[in-house]
């Protein structure tokens, strides 16, 4: 899969609020109202993201988790990144 310009980034991300683009990869910070909630979150991820065998990267720091999302293979950000950056979305609205 073809590494992505940094328009075409800029471009999928406007509808992906509060994602960002920087050093070949797109991150966002989520925040959890418990420790355990956060948690419970990451496991969901984790279930879509081995399905499609791409996997992002995940920081937690107590109630705030940091997705980073790049391919590797590529050098940076391609369809793959974008597609999991809307499945965390998804999952994280449905947590409310």
């Amino acid at each position: 899969m073809a590494k992505l310009s940094s328009d075409q980034i800029a471009g999928r991300l406007k509808v992906l609020p509060g994602w960002e683009y920087r050093d070949n990869a797109i991150r966002k910070q989520l925040k959890f109202k418990e420790f355990m909630d956060g948690i419970g979150f990451i496991g969901r991820v984790a279930q879509f993201a081995e399905a499609a065998d791409h996997h992002p990267d995940m920081t937690i720091n107590y109630t705030r988790i940091t997705f980073t999302c790049t391919t590797h293979s590529e050098g940076g950000v391609t369809e793959k990144d974008l597609k999991l950056a809307e499945n965390i979305e998804r999952e994280f609205t449905k947590t409310g």
